[in-house]
Parts: structure tokens; C-alpha cells; sequence
């Protein structure tokens, strides 16, 4: 098999499907899919991991076939975490900058981040992500505070976070399926960065990613993430409900979802019947499309309605946090059919289903059908890799100028011993502890989540 360290791979590990996305960047920028492989999620619900073994199945299944596509052998993943066990909180710190003559730099900033992920959480809680919002130096609102002066820079952050266990389980699963955990990233983001452009997230927008197993939320104002929230349950308990309301298998209620369901019951007439195959040579069972529709509408405008009220929660109604770009949905439970009028007629936003054709490029993406709202999270993870991959790349060539230019620097002292009449011994140069690589803030948090799974065995 063919190897490279300029391809990434994105594992989404969701509550119905597992898809693992192979891809490269090309030279114009967009993401060129090599291979792509889903399988059956077995083992988890609702975003967290109940059976180990059957959930690292599923992943060897997709990662096989991805493997299988491209002629590339996987060996790092960067993997996306959801599930109901999620939560967020606002947060405001600051750092106080005793050289104020010297202007802020990156160094100030992963500073004032670091100092975030000391919080002190709940017991079996960790940190996931610590995303920026407004900065202010010396009580000056700013967006970009690099290149300032002042002494003192503070800052509101939106803290991401999750359960210890929860999180370790997905370590887990992936390692045991003879994989190497590179990045782990928060669901919604990636898919906001598949399916969202600058315009939208500066006008402000929300991102609604039903899954199977829990609703996603992400709203963007500013350039600047707002607010996150997971609700638990999705597109699954759709199913659920048209399997016991209508008293058949799983299996037949998620078909009769996908090909005739309907968010919006007033399209379908009373003598619209769907004949379903008896089991075992009992007689077909005939069902309204009418009633199937009713069931479908009540779940989803539950889902719908408790999204709403979490922009509300938000704030989408006040004058300066309102989302004029509406609404944007994703993932499986967004391809039902009607859900973006149900969606308008309860928010009374614009809503608009989130695909992400603009990024790919490749034979593979009409093959594989793979710019559907189902595969933004494959998709925005695909991108994440990338971007740390380059992240990685600017970091070595900063590093090796460095080295090269100066050599007694912070990264690599030298102490020299004087050659004396007393001792005759000749000049010895003792190096000491560097840094061989600059560290990223994602990194930081990736290396000390990895380091705590390995001791944990």
C-alpha cells in the first residue's frame, strides 16, 4: 500500500453509522477523497460507547474499506466526540503582562488558554476544547490583540466539556482497532467547518446536525462560536416511535422513514397506503402514509422545538445577537423529507440544508454520493487532520530556522567548561532539556489526553 504523511483521515463514529474519510488537499486547495468506508455502528448509543468490542468491529469494517478504496493504509485518525455526556460554559480569565513594553504575541495567548484548562471541573469531567471569543487589553475591546501593547489581556471563552470515561472509551475503541489517535475535535465544529461559510458564521448562523443518536447544536456570530449544546436524542427515536406505532420491525420503520416519511402530515391523503410484508408467512400489514406521517411529524417537531429553544436560550431573539443567516441543518435526520419547512414554520428562520460540494473534488465524491448533510462530520474531521498536518509542517520549518540561525537560544542552551591550568580539561559543551517542536494549543490537549489513556492501562 501506497504511504504519505500529507493525507489525513477522519473517523466519525456515530450513533447509527461509522465512517472513516481519506483525503489530500490538492493544489488548488480542495479536498480530493481518496477513499471512504461506512459500516453498521454497533455497540453505541446516543454518541457514548456501550460495547467496546462490537464498536472497534464496526471501525475495522469502515477503515477496511476505506483502505480498500484509496490503496493507503490508515494509521492516524483524527476523531470526532459528541454524545449527551457533552455540556458548555462560558468562562472570562486573564493574565497580567509584567514586560508590557513588549507587544502580545501567540505566546501570550496559548498562556491565557492554558491557564483556562486548569479549571477545576466536576469530578470525572475533562476540558475538551477552549475557544476564544472577545479579547480586551487593558479594558479595550478587540478581536485580534496580537501586535498590542498593554499589560493586562483578558478574554471570554466558551469551554467545551465532556466525561473523562466517555471520552476514554472512544481512546479505546479506536486504539484497539490498530489505530493511532492524532486529534480528537467537538462533532458540530467539524461539520460547521464543512457546511458554513464566513459570510454566514460573520452574519451569524446555526448549525443543527441531527445524527442518530443525539441533535447538535453550534451557533456562530461574529467569526466567533457562541454557543454548543447536545440534545439526546434524534433521529432514532423517529424510528422507534413508527416501530411501535405501527408494530413492525426496526428494520422495515427505518426504511419506511427514509423512502416514504414526511415531517408534514398535511401532504399525504388518508387512502395513501404502504403495504409491509408480513414475517414469517403472516399477511401483509397495510399502513397509512397519512398516520406514518403524523408520528414522524410529532417526534421531529419535538426535536425541532427544543433546538429552538436552545437559540432562544441563546439569545437569537435580541437585537444584537440575532442569526441572520438562519439556520443550517445537517446529518442523516436533515434528509427527512419536508423537515426544512417544519424547521422555517417553528423558528421562523431561514433554514437551508448544509452540503459540502464547494471543499471536494474527485470521481469518488458522485460515486460515493459523499456531499450529503450524512457525511459532514466525516467530512469537517477529513479537514481538521489536514489542517493539523500543516500546523505540523509550519511548526518544523519555524523550528528548524531557528536551530539553524541561533544556537544558544530557549530551545537549546549550551554551558561551557573553561579550560584551567588546574583541572587541563578541554572545553565541554552540555546540552540541556529543549523543545525539539513548537506546540499547538490542539496538540497540547491531544498529547495529555493520550498520555492519560496509556497510563490508565
Amino acid at each position: 500500500m501506497m504511504k504519505t504523511n500529507k493525507i489525513a483521515v477522519g473517523l466519525d463514529i456515530g450513533t447509527t453509522k461509522i465512517v472513516a474519510m481519506v483525503g489530500r488537499k490538492n493544489e488548488h486547495g480542495k479536498i480530493e477523497v481518496l477513499g471512504v468506508g461506512r459500516s453498521k455502528s454497533l455497540g453505541v448509543k446516543r454518541g457514548v460507547v456501550t460495547h467496546i468490542t462490537q464498536t472497534v468491529e464496526s471501525i475495522k469494517e469502515a477503515v477496511a474499506q476505506a483502505e480498500k478504496l484509496s490503496g493507503i493504509q490508515i494509521r492516524d485518525v483524527t476523531v470526532g466526540i459528541a454524545g449527551q455526556h457533552i455540556r458548555s460554559l462560558q468562562h472570562s480569565d486573564y493574565i497580567t503582562r509584567p514586560n508590557f513594553e513588549d507587544v502580545i504575541d501567540e505566546n501570550d495567548l496559548k498562556k491565557l488558554v492554558s491557564q483556562v484548562h486548569k479549571l477545576v471541573m466536576l469530578p470525572g469531567e475533562e476540558i475538551i476544547h477552549v475557544l476564544p471569543q472577545e479579547y480586551k487589553v487593558d479594558s479595550q475591546e478587540t478581536t485580534e490583540p496580537i501586535g498590542m501593547y498593554g499589560s493586562r489581556l483578558e478574554a471570554n471563552f466558551h469551554v467545551v466539556v465532556g466525561q473523562v470515561a466517555s471520552i476514554k472509551n472512544i481512546a479505546r475503541c479506536v486504539k484497539n482497532a490498530g489505530l493511532n489517535l492524532t486529534a480528537i475535535t467537538l462533532e458540530p465544529l467539524a461539520s460547521a467547518d464543512a457546511t458554513l461559510s464566513s459570510e454566514e458564521k460573520e452574519a451569524g448562523v446555526a448549525l443543527i446536525d441531527i445524527g442518530g443518536g443525539t441533535t447538535d447544536i453550534a451557533v456562530f456570530k461574529d467569526n466567533m462560536i457562541r454557543h454548543t449544546s447536545v440534545i439526546p436524542y434524534g433521529g432514532n427515536v423517529i424510528t422507534e416511535d413508527i416501530k411501535v406505532g405501527c408494530s413492525i420491525i426496526e428494520r422495515q420503520a427505518e426504511l419506511m422513514k427514509e423512502k416514504y416519511g414526511s415531517a408534514w402530515p398535511g401532504e399525504n391523503k388518508e387512502n395513501e397506503i404502504i403495504s409491509i410484508p408480513g414475517l414469517r408467512g403472516r399477511e401483509p400489514k397495510e399502513i397509512s402514509m397519512k398516520r406514518l406521517s403524523q408520528i414522524i411529524h410529532a417526534r421531529t417537531q419535538e426535536i425541532l422545538e427544543q433546538c429552538y429553544q436552545e437559540l432562544r436560550q441563546y439569545g437569537c431573539e435580541d437585537q444584537k445577537r440575532r442569526l441572520i443567516a438562519g439556520i443550517v441543518m445537517t446529518g442523516g435526520g436533515s434528509k427527512l423529507k419536508h423537515i426544512r419547512q417544519l424547521s422555517e414554520y417553528i423558528t421562523g428562520m431561514d433554514v437551508r440544508i448544509g452540503y459540502s460540494d464547494e471543499h471536494l473534488v474527485g470521481p469518488l465524491v458522485e460515486e460515493q454520493k459523499i456531499s450529503g448533510p450524512e457525511f459532514a462530520t466525516a467530512i469537517g474531521l477529513l479537514m481538521k487532520g489536514l489542517e493539523n498536518l500543516e500546523d505540523y509542517e509550519e511548526d518544523d520549518e519555524i523550528v528548524s530556522e531557528t536551530n539553524g540561525l541561533e544556537e544558544n537560544n530557549t530551545e537549546t542552551e549550551f554551558q561551557t567548561v573553561e579550560n584551567t591550568p588546574e583541572t587541563g580539561k578541554k572545553p565541554v559543551k552540555v546540552k540541556t532539556a529543549g523543545k525539539s517542536k513548537a506546540t499547538t494549543i490542539w496538540s497540547k490537549w491531544t498529547d495529555k489526553f493520550i498520555q492519560m489513556i496509556n497510563e490508565s492501562e
